[in-house]
């Protein structure tokens, strides 16, 4: 288990861009697989991207392919979103996820440990 603390959401127009930030506590951080989620009101929650371990391999949900990237610092324990060219759509609560294989990286069921969540609105 590690505990994860997400920041970075906020009100931005459409066609803007924020930055997701997930830091976490304890020693194993740089052994984790990591997922960024969202969930919007009355909807599941979904995958938006996953990175593992190393920051080597990188996947997308189609809905942000071109406008969406994940990164990491093992060295600060945190994972990043950058969030461009947003839509009215990309409207949630954003989560952060450290999963222990890399396998079914958009599956919620993957990842032990989550974050509370951070809320990004997209105004049209």
């Amino acid at each position: 288990q590690v505990q994860l603390v997400e920041s970075g959401g906020g009100l931005v127009q459409a066609g803007g861009s924020l930055r997701l930030s997930c830091t976490a506590s304890g020693r194993l951080f740089s052994s984790y697989h990591m997922g960024w989620f969202r969930q919007a009101p009355g909807k599941e929650r979904e995958a938006v991207a996953g990175i593992n371990f190393s920051g080597a391999d990188v996947l997308y949900a189609d809905s942000v392919k071109g406008r969406f990237t994940i990164s990491r610092d093992n060295a600060k324990k945190t994972v990043y979103l950058q969030m461009s060219r947003l839509e009215p759509e990309d409207t949630a609560v954003y989560f952060c996820a450290a999963a222990n294989y890399w396998r079914n990286w958009d599956r919620t069921s993957e990842y032990h440990s989550w974050g509370q969540g951070t809320q990004v609105t997209v105004s049209s």
